[in-house]
């Protein structure tokens, strides 16, 4: 497991007797972003420059956030995404200003994140297993996983694992390991196959008009200082993590957080799209929650609770589903579920949500 996220579990798991995993609360109450991504309306050469018409009639991402949301300072670079697709790939750009543009690891699946870099997180069908993470550097160095599960969970990462087809470049605007100038920052292009997507999608891909992913991306940025004509971090610094989707923790490995992305048949600059929240993400977010307590009330207790009063989750109202939620528990292992109202007419169909204690959620 990567140091940085094995740090993240000793942090979010190993807290005092008696103390709460993180702020479930704060966390639960940051709602994820969206975007809208339209089709190509001609080819896109991965480059870096970002500079065909489609590219330019693409809307840019809010600009990226501190990973704990609003309860950090603003960051003090800008950066931001924009996304696009067509029956090939998933294309995904983004822009970093940066005043000094570093890297030096330049061999594949090396641990990029101990220096700057920009990474893209995907979960195709947002139960939170088997999704992916690619990281890339100024140098244009790849690293691409497939995470089994969350780490949270037990999940292993397969680093040796690669996107087959991907495509990637990136242009520095300045120049790069050179502490004498200032520069302007870099961009990255980045073409994702939907052959390799397809691995995890459990769903038609390209996807439908009104398809809804998840995606997140994050910058990590070290505090650096330079002498005698070369780059290294500030001793004793840890870096910041700035985000599109703010996660509420410092951590991008809850999946549950990253923003929605749905799929529009429209070509780009040729019409706009309204995002339509799904009536699906009421009852993942009561599930989320209720796993979210287990969690906390095993760690203090020693095991799972059948009793929604134990867990201090009371009566809330639902447009889609029928409270109370069904928790069933074993010595080891608990299973939430959720009746969905499909049709409320006489013959009314109902299916059910649910999810486990090891955070997948789907629907039965």
């Amino acid at each position: 497991m990567p140091s940085w996220c094995l740090l993240c579990l000793l942090l979010l798991f190993a807290p005092a007797a008696g103390q709460p995993q993180f702020d479930v609360e704060y966390v639960e109450a940051i709602k994820p972003l969206h975007y809208v991504a339209y089709r190509t309306s001609g080819a896109i050469a991965i480059d870096g420059n970002l500079d065909e018409p489609s590219w330019q009639r693409a809307d840019w991402t809010a600009a990226f956030v501190d990973i704990e949301g609003q309860r950090k300072p603003l960051p003090r670079y800008a950066t931001r995404a924009k996304m696009l697709w067509d029956d090939e790939f998933l294309y995904i750009a983004a822009d970093l200003e940066e005043p000094h543009v570093w890297a030096t690891y330049d061999r594949r699946d090396a641990t990029i994140y101990h220096e700057n870099d920009f990474e893209v997180f995907i979960d195709p069908d947002g139960d939170t297993h088997n999704y992916y993470e690619f990281e890339i550097n100024a140098l244009g160095t790849e690293w691409d996983l497939l995470l089994i599960k969350p780490y949270r969970d037990g999940g292993p990462y397969l680093s040796g694992w690669d996107i087959g087809g991907l495509q990637t470049a990136v242009q520095v605007w300045g120049s790069i390991n050179d502490p004498r100038d200032e520069d302007q920052g870099w961009s990255v292009e980045m073409a994702f196959p939907w052959s390799a997507l397809r691995e995890a999608a459990r769903r038609t891909t390209p996807p439908a008009d009104g398809d809804q992913w998840r995606i997140n991306f994050s910058r990590v940025q070290w505090a650096v200082e330079y002498d005698s004509g070369t780059y290294s971090k500030v001793e004793g610094s840890s870096p910041d993590n700035w985000v599109w989707s703010p996660q509420g923790l410092v951590n991008m490995h809850f999946p549950e957080k990253w923003g929605f992305l749905q799929f529009s048949t429209q070509v780009v600059g040729r019409g706009e799209a309204v995002f339509v929240e799904s009536p699906v993400v009421e009852a993942k977010r009561l599930l989320r929650s209720i796993y979210y307590r287990q969690r906390d009330f095993r760690r203090q207790h020693g095991h799972f609770t059948a009793s929604l009063d134990s867990l201090g989750l009371e009566h809330r109202l639902l447009r889609h589903f029928l409270w109370p939620p069904v928790v069933q528990v074993s010595d080891h292992q608990y299973e939430a579920q959720l009746e969905e109202v499909v049709d409320l007419d006489e013959d009314g169909q109902i299916s059910r949500w649910l999810i486990r204690q090891d955070s997948r959620v789907w629907r039965d």
